[in-house]
C-alpha cells in the first residue's frame, strides 16, 4: 500500500509534524547489509588491530567515485570475489559510501588502540 503525502498529512497530522520538523530524529550514519556482517564489525571493535577489512577501507572514502575505484581495486587483486564486488558496488549507488560507516580520518586507529600519544 502505497500513500502520497497530502493523504498521510491528513490521516497521520502528528507524525507528520513530528517528521517534518525533525524533532527526535538519529541520525544513522551505516548500514549493515547482513546481519553477519554487523556482528563481524562488533565483535571486531572490541578486539585487538586486524588486517583492514573491505569495510575499513571504504570508511576512508571520501565519495562514492573513490569507494568504487577502491571496490575495484580489490577485486583486480582478488581480495574481495566478484559478487561481493558487484554487491559491494550496488550499495554504493544506492544508499552511498557512508552506508559503510561513518569516515574514518587518519590517525583514527592509533587513537584508538594507542590512545592519545600527546601528553
Amino acid at each position: 500500500m502505497e500513500i502520497d503525502e497530502k493523504t498521510f498529512k491528513k490521516l497521520f497530522p502528528n507524525l507528520y509534524r513530528e517528521i517534518a520538523e525533525k524533532k527526535m530524529s538519529l541520525p544513522i550514519d551505516a548500514a549493515r547489509t547482513s546481519i553477519e556482517e554487523g556482528e563481524a564489525e562488533a565483535k571486531k571493535s572490541r578486539e585487538a588491530p586486524s588486517m583492514p577489512t573491505v569495510i575499513d577501507y571504504l570508511r576512508r572514502c571520501e565519495n562514492d567515485e573513490e569507494a568504487l575505484e577502491v571496490i575495484e581495486y580489490l577485486e583486480r587483486r582478488g581480495e574481495i570475489t566478484s559478487e561481493e564486488a558487484l554487491r559491494l558496488k550496488k550499495q554504493v549507488r544506492e544508499f552511498g559510501v557512508r552506508s559503510f560507516g561513518s569516515k574514518k580520518e587518519w590517525g583514527y586507529y592509533s587513537e584508538k588502540y594507542l590512545g592519545d600519544l600527546n601528553p
